[in-house]
């Protein structure tokens, strides 16, 4: 007998502020050397908020950010520090 499953999108959980801060920590903890899980999870969240008006804020087209924020995506840091800005994140360094 075949399972059904259906597509989960984080995009749908994250209701608040907060459900968005502590997504984009986990994912910082996670990532190791691996930008894109970072790169990712500022689309999750991008999408969770609302690309338009992103894309308004940062004066990057929506197809831009879907194209930049994509799994075959490659942002540069410039791309990635708008967005982060436009989220309502600021992007910070701390001694290991």
């Amino acid at each position: 007998m075949a399972i059904n499953t259906i597509r989960w999108d984080a995009a749908e959980h994250l209701k608040t502020e907060e459900d968005m801060q502590l997504y984009l920590e986990a994912c910082l903890e996670e990532a190791g050397d691996d930008p894109t899980l970072i790169v990712h999870a500022l689309g999750v969240i991008a999408r969770a908020k609302n690309m338009s008006q992103l894309s308004r804020v940062t004066g990057i087209s929506r197809e831009g950010l879907y194209k930049a924020l994509s799994p075959e995506g490659n942002p540069t840091f410039s791309t990635v520090a708008k967005v982060a800005k436009a989220l309502g994140f600021k992007l910070t360094v701390e001694p290991i």
